[in-house]
């Protein structure tokens, strides 16, 4: 029932831009929806279920964008500033991804525990939501490592891959601090570029 659980988890995170996660009841997400109550607890179990799931999809979503920046120009530089500058305007847009990435839960968003919680789920996507959720330091392993992998070459020396893998976390820390104090329009990339251009002569 993949379109049932995407529309409930479009209608949950609707509802969350309008009330507090705590004011946000199952019944009214469900109608959101267009499918009956029962139809969400057999995919989520619970509300923190939903929250569970809720958070997994967004932090999927923020690493697919990840991948897709990692992609684009042929310049490594670029495509870790690239990955800088999604960082910071997926944060900056979506929430529960800005929670995720610096480790703030407001009052008003779901804050599901980091690690594994017990799970009787049928449904796949709802076993892997009750996994465990990455950390704000896991982020940075993940898109420091995903770097790693697409930029670094077959047949690269160790200590350029060490040095790349500098590199690659420099972009992702630099990324995090625009998240927590954002600099002027444009600044990310600049501060990324002139960081790397120094690391890298």
């Amino acid at each position: 029932m993949p379109a049932a659980r995407e529309a409930l988890l479009d209608a949950a995170y609707t509802a969350l831009a309008r009330r507090p996660w705590s004011a946000v009841r199952m019944v009214d997400v469900a109608a959101a929806a267009g499918v009956s109550r029962q139809t969400l607890y057999n995919e989520f179990g619970s509300k923190d279920g939903l929250a569970r799931a809720l958070v997994r999809r967004e932090a999927d979503g923020f690493l697919a964008g990840v991948d897709r920046a990692l992609t684009g120009p042929s310049d490594p530089r670029d495509r870790l500033t690239a990955t800088a500058e999604w960082t910071a305007s997926a944060a900056r847009e979506n929430l529960l991804v800005r929670a995720m990435l610096t480790g703030c839960w407001s009052e008003r968003l779901p804050a599901p525990a980091l690690t594994a919680v017990p799970s009787t789920s049928a449904v796949p996507a709802q076993r892997r939501a009750d996994g465990p959720l990455p950390s704000p330091g896991d982020f940075v392993a993940l898109v420091r490592d995903r770097a790693l992998g697409l930029l670094a070459g077959p047949g690269i020396a160790t200590s350029d891959s060490a040095d790349l893998a500098r590199s690659c976390e420099l972009a992702v820390r630099l990324a995090l601090s625009c998240v927590a104090a954002p600099p002027a329009e444009g600044g990310v990339a600049d501060l990324v570029r002139s960081a790397l251009h120094r690391r890298t002569g």
